[in-house]
């Protein structure tokens, strides 16, 4: 008897371990994503894990990262460029998220489109559990001079690697992470485009954008990119100048309520960014205030985007304030609640 049932367990392991891994199917509906036919609302963070004193991507503190992701209600990670290690897929897999898998243009020929080696890491990573969406380019519509001064000629390429990837993998959507809303020649270049990403910033009040894109597209629509830092170069709109973690958690608030009331007409919000970037406007062993003139652009609350001070968290994993505001806000929504 007991070697019956010490076989029928036997039998049952192998059947296991035979049964193939299906990965999840993505699918676009209306104005929402699928993940095995259940509505899936993206709370995402744009993630570029670079250590202190480094100009490199490390994911040396994943594991700490997915912590405090999961503890702030993240669901999704964006990359801007792909991820070369199960290990690390494996990791975001089991800590239940999921990747927006950024491809550029032209990377030296490590997974870029112009090379068309994006396609080799498709062909190895799409039965993975973490993947969400492909995504081409970012905000490349402000960069006509990468294109020999032609926009159309990155059009046509996004064109092109679209329709590539749905030949390759019916199982994820395609997506651009396209600089706020495109215009008419970007959409009728691209009308293989599964789902779009906008990078908006309006200052606190992005929804205006979702109006705007019903009136142009019937396409799904996530916000790619959306945001506050947390330097003011300039006293404004109430809030002081120098380091300000109170004027990044109130945009921060403000933009993802905004956003909420319109989940309705989008497919979800990535805010830029995880932590604190001291590789990008200086002295990578220091936080450098860099930025640009005031009143320059629509980031809240300066107009200016001081690059190395955009984090959740700082480059030691120190929770800034807004740390807490996403993540009440995060925690609390869900489609079924809301609508």
């Amino acid at each position: 008897m007991k070697l019956l049932s010490l076989f029928s367990v036997l039998l049952f392991s192998l059947a296991l371990l035979l049964i193939p891994n299906v990965p999840d199917n993505v699918q676009v509906q209306g104005n929402h994503l699928l993940v095995d036919n259940s509505p899936y609302y993206i709370k995402g963070i744009c993630y570029h894990p670079v250590p202190k004193g480094q100009t490199i991507r490390d994911f040396q503190t994943l594991d700490q990262d997915l912590e405090l992701m999961k503890e702030a209600g993240i669901n999704t990670i964006r990359v801007y460029a792909p991820i070369d290690d199960i290990q690390v897929l494996d990791k975001i897999d089991a800590a239940g998220l999921k990747l927006i898998v950024g491809f550029g243009y032209n990377q030296n020929g490590v997974f870029d489109i112009l090379s068309e080696t994006y396609l080799d890491y498709i062909k190895k990573y799409k039965d993975h559990n973490a993947i969400l969406i492909w995504e081409f380019g970012n905000e490349y519509n402000y960069h006509p001079e990468w294109f020999g001064g032609d926009i159309t000629n990155w059009y046509n390429a996004l064109s092109t690697a679209t329709d590539l990837v749905h030949e390759l993998d019916p199982n994820h959507p395609v997506a651009t992470a396209h600089g706020d809303l495109p215009d008419k020649q970007a959409l009728q270049l691209n009308p293989n485009i599964d789902i779009w990403g906008l990078n908006v910033y309006r200052w606190d009040q992005p929804q205006s954008v979702f109006r705007e894109w019903q009136s142009i597209c019937d396409k799904p629509v996530y916000l790619s990119e959306a945001g506050a830092d947390s330097y003011m170069k300039i006293a404004k709109a109430g809030f002081e100048q120098g380091e300000n973690q109170y004027a990044q958690a109130a945009a921060n608030g403000k933009i993802i309520d905004a956003v909420f009331k319109e989940s309705d007409n989008n497919s979800g919000i990535i805010i830029f960014s995880f932590t604190d970037g001291l590789w990008k406007a200086g002295n990578p062993d220091q936080q450098d205030i860099g930025g640009w003139a005031p009143n320059s652009s629509g980031v809240p609350y300066d107009g200016a985007p001081n690059e190395e001070y955009w984090g959740i968290v700082d480059i030691d994993r120190n929770k800034k304030e807004t740390f807490e505001v996403i993540k009440e806000k995060f925690l609390n929504f869900s489609l079924d609640k809301n609508n």
